[in-house]
C-alpha cells in the first residue's frame, strides 16, 4: 500500500504556482462628487501584462465602499465581463500578496494578454470614503495617499483650489471644473492632501486647450550597444485614439541613420508592416507635414484604421547610429541627448558604471544586469540630457 500511494505521489503532477499578476501604464482621475455624499468617481486605466493572463484584479480599498462599477477594454471599446471576488481569488489568479479578507474586481479580459504585449482595461467605479473625502468649515479636503504614478483629481463644480502639497499641473476643464493633475516619480505613493472652497469665477478661454501631461501615452527606451558604434536600439510606445487613422510616420532625426524597423500591436501581438519614404514620396504619403525635403527621411508604420472608440497600442522598435550624440569621449562613454517626451528611459551596455547624469533619473537594473536610467518631466519642455559612464574592471 506504501510503495502504490508513493507511486501515485510521484506520477501526480504539483499545482503550478500562479504566474505573479504584473501590470503597468496606469492612469487614475479622481472626480470629486458633492462633499456631503463623502464618494468621487474613480476612472482607472490600466494595462495587465503578465504573458498568457485571462483574468486582471483590481482592489478595493480597505475602508472604502464602492459602487457603479463599470469595465472596458480599451482597444475595441467593448464591455468587459466582472464580478467581485474575496482576495483568496485574487491570490489564486496571481496576486501573491492578496490578503484572504480583501475585495478585488475581477476582470475577465478580451484576450489573453500576448507575450510582450498588455491588455488595456478602463475601470470606472464609485467610492465613498468619507476619512479621505469630506468638508469642514467651509474647506473641501481630500486627503488620500496615491499610489499610482500618474493622477488627476477633479474638483466639484464651482470649487477653487488653495490648496496642494504636490507640484501639479492645475488644469481648468471646458466645464468650468478644476483639475489638479501630477506625475509622481518618487517611487512610493504621493500623500496627496487637496483644499477647495466654493467661489464663483468665470471659465479661462484656455480651459481644456492646455495638454496634461500626466495623461501621455508615450514611453520611450533607448538601449546603448558599445559608445564606440554610436549606435542604440530603441522601443517607442504609444497608444493611436484618432479614429480613420491608420499609419504612423517616424521622422529620423537630422544626423541619425535608422536600421531594422520593426512594429508589433501590444494588444494582440501581430506585427506591423512598415517602409522607409525620403523627400517627395513622403510628402505624398503624409502631406500634412512641414518643412519635408528631398533629404527627409521616415519610417511609415501601417495598420488597420482605428474606428469609432477603439484605439492601438502599438510599440516601434528601431535602431539608430548618431555619433554626434552618443560616442566614446576620452575613455567613457558619452551620450548627450534631448528628450522632449515625459517618459524616458536609458539602459547602458553591459560593463559600464554610470559617473554622471544632468538630469535627476531613478536607477535600476535590469534582469541581465545592465543599468536603466528613467526619466520623467512633468513639464511641457524639452530636458538636456548627458549621460557619462566608465567601463568597469573585469
Amino acid at each position: 500500500m506504501k510503495i502504490l500511494l508513493l507511486s501515485l505521489a510521484l506520477a501526480t503532477p504539483a499545482l503550478a504556482a500562479p504566474a505573479r499578476q504584473t501590470e503597468a501604464d496606469g492612469y487614475t482621475r479622481y472626480e470629486l462628487l458633492d462633499p456631503a455624499s463623502h464618494k468621487f468617481r474613480i476612472l482607472y486605466d490600466v494595462t495587465a501584462t503578465t504573458p498568457g493572463a485571462t483574468a486582471y484584479y483590481n482592489p478595493i480599498r480597505p475602508g472604502s465602499a464602492a459602487t457603479d462599477e463599470r469595465v472596458a477594454d480599451r482597444a475595441t471599446g467593448k464591455p468587459l465581463p466582472f464580478r467581485e471576488v474575496d482576495g483568496a481569488t485574487a491570490q489564486a489568479g496571481g496576486v501573491l500578496n492578496a490578503r484572504p479578507d480583501g475585495r478585488y474586481i475581477e476582470v475577465s479580459l478580451a484576450r489573453p494578454v500576448p507575450p510582450g504585449g498588455g491588455a488595456r482595461v478602463f475601470i470606472d467605479k464609485t467610492y465613498e470614503d468619507a476619512p479621505s473625502y469630506y468638508e469642514k468649515d467651509g474647506t473641501l479636503f481630500f486627503d488620500r495617499p496615491l499610489g499610482i504614478a500618474r493622477n488627476a483629481v477633479v474638483l466639484p463644480p464651482g470649487y477653487e483650489l488653495i490648496g496642494s502639497n504636490v507640484p501639479a499641473q492645475i488644469l481648468q476643464q471646458p466645464d468650468g471644473r478644476v483639475m489638479i493633475s501630477f506625475w509622481n516619480s518618487s517611487g512610493a505613493a504621493a500623500p496627496l492632501r487637496l483644499q477647495a472652497r466654493k467661489a464663483r469665477f468665470a471659465v479661462s478661454p484656455q480651459a481644456g486647450k492646455l495638454p496634461e501631461r500626466a495623461l501621455q501615452t508615450r514611453n520611450i527606451v533607448y538601449y546603448l550597444e558599445a559608445p564606440e558604434t554610436g549606435r542604440f536600439n530603441l522601443t517607442h510606445d504609444y497608444t493611436e485614439s484618432r479614429p480613420g487613422t491608420a499609419t504612423y510616420v517616424n521622422i529620423v532625426r537630422t544626423g541619425s541613420t535608422v536600421s531594422d524597423p520593426s512594429a508589433q500591436d501590444l494588444d494582440t501581438g501581430a506585427p506591423i508592416p512598415h517602409e522607409i519614404l525620403r523627400g517627395a514620396a513622403l510628402k505624398a504619403t503624409a502631406p500634412e507635414l512641414k518643412d519635408v525635403t528631398e533629404t527627409t527621411e521616415a519610417v511609415v508604420f501601417r495598420f488597420t484604421p482605428v474606428g469609432a472608440g477603439e484605439t492601438r497600442r502599438i510599440r516601434i522598435t528601431e535602431t539608430y547610429t548618431d555619433t554626434a550624440r552618443y560616442k566614446l569621449s576620452a575613455g567613457e562613454l558619452d551620450w548627450h541627448r534631448s528628450f522632449g517626451r515625459a517618459a524616458n528611459a536609458v539602459v547602458l551596455p553591459q560593463g559600464w558604471a554610470l559617473t554622471n547624469s544632468s538630469i535627476p533619473a531613478t536607477v535600476s537594473r535590469t534582469a541581465d544586469g545592465r543599468t536603466r536610467l528613467d526619466f520623467i518631466n512633468p513639464r511641457p519642455d524639452e530636458i538636456d540630457v548627458r549621460i557619462t559612464a566608465s567601463r568597469t574592471a573585469p
